[in-house]
């Protein structure tokens, strides 16, 4: 299910809103905004967000050993990132301490990115059966031990995932701050000129119409009933173009050479 999900090129139009997500919480926010070049030009962001799907992709269709290396380049990378919150944000006192490799942490970006591959693949490619969501959580699992998260911390069903989630999103603990802000206007300012602004809109809209309310408040975006409709027009006319398309543009080329190896294996 994690290779089925994944393979769909659409399901990166919903990265941006996990990231928000992800930047809502103010020990990860702060991480972001001191160790990475996120606020950087739009060729650095760029460049950052091919490194991430490189690494999503490795994960997710790579071989054993490949896995193995992205996993451990990740865990270097978090073994870095540690320090102090610079200012009090929702329960969070200023100075309190931050880790990358906090399993708490890692918890809430792969929640939010699990969850956001389901929303966004169910919006845009077709929906998926009960079985099926609990089987991709299931499966997503299988990053803990490479990370060095502890047995039983990531959400192995749909419903522990939505649990866990509904329980982050109604408590303090997740608050947009001035962080968080900051790093939103750098991930949805314009990357290219002006003649494209009008694209850079319509890829905008499953970032921010997927967001809870209560967030989207919180980053000052704003959504209307044009909006809604306009990302339920989109996404009706996805789901019935996808099918047409031939693999070598639906599907990443990743998933091509793991469904090769398969057939070599067998």
């Amino acid at each position: 299910m994690v290779q089925r999900v994944n393979s769909e090129r659409v399901v990166l139009l919903g990265w941006g809103r996990a990231i928000l997500l992800q930047l809502a919480h103010p020990l990860v926010a702060e991480g972001v905004a001191e160790h990475s070049t996120f606020r950087a030009d739009a060729g650095a962001r760029l460049a950052r967000l091919r490194r991430t799907l490189d690494a999503m992709l490795t994960l997710t269709f790579g071989t054993r050993e490949q896995a193995e290396a992205v996993a451990r380049r990740i865990d270097s990378i978090h073994g870095r990132v540690r320090g102090t919150l610079a200012e009090a944000t929702g329960d969070l006192p200023a100075g309190t301490p931050y880790f990358a490799r906090d399993p708490a942490l890692l918890l809430w970006v792969h929640a939010t990115f699990t969850d956001t591959a389901l929303r966004t693949y169910e919006l845009f490619v077709g929906p998926l059966t009960p079985a099926e969501r609990d089987r991709y959580c299931a499966e997503a699992t299988a990053i803990a031990p490479l990370l060095h998260i502890p047995e039983g911390v990531l959400p192995a069903s749909y419903a522990a995932l939505q649990e866990y989630l509904h329980g982050m999103l109604a408590s303090p603990r997740i608050a947009v701050g001035r962080r968080a802000r900051t790093l939103a206007a750098a991930l949805l300012a314009p990357l290219g000129p002006p003649p494209l602004r009008p694209l850079e809109a319509l890829l905008q809209l499953p970032i921010v119409g997927l967001l809870p309310p209560r967030l989207r408040a919180g980053y000052g975006l704003r959504w209307t009933r044009r909006h809604a409709h306009a990302l339920a027009t989109w996404a009706a006319l996805s789901r019935r173009v996808l099918p047409l398309l031939p693999p070598a543009v639906r599907y990443w080329p990743a998933a091509w050479q793991a469904a090769r190896r398969t057939v070599a294996a067998a």
